[in-house]
């Protein structure tokens, strides 16, 4: 009768362990480059980073898992219950691609990351970015 307890005892606290470790990996998304206040010029290279978070393409609907959104010149945030808009101010990475190049107009401009589920919708605790701010000369 020990050796049952034990064991449920056991296996109970490695699934605990098992779903803590997971859901308590802090989930994040972030600027490789560039780095917040440069200067720069055309094209402007941007890498993607993120933590505790498997970036998948679009429609591939896993746990912890999503695909990156650039916000450019965003004020307000979009309704992070629907769909993210896709137009030249929210820039869709729906084939999982981590990093990209763009042309600016000359001037400041903010970027932002936020990432969407398989359905371009934010997670309900939503994965977005410090707002970094890039000149383009």
């Amino acid at each position: 009768m020990r050796f049952i307890i034990l064991f449920v005892c056991a296996a109970f606290l490695s699934d605990v362990n098992a779903h803590r470790y997971a859901s308590d990996e802090k989930k994040e998304v972030y600027f490789i480059t560039p780095s917040d206040g440069v200067v720069t010029t055309n094209p402007v290279k941007i890498k993607f980073g993120v933590t505790g978070i498997n970036i998948v393409p679009a429609g591939i609907d896993m746990p912890d898992s999503g695909h990156h959104h650039l916000l450019i010149n965003v004020d307000k945030l979009p309704d992070l219950k629907l769909p993210i808009p896709a137009d030249s101010n929210h820039l869709h990475f729906g084939n999982g691609q981590t990093e990209t190049e763009l042309d600016f107009p000359k001037g400041k401009h903010t970027l932002q990351l936020l990432i969407g589920n398989h359905l371009h919708i934010p997670h309900s605790d939503p994965i977005i970015s410090k707002k970094i701010t890039i000149t383009v000369k």
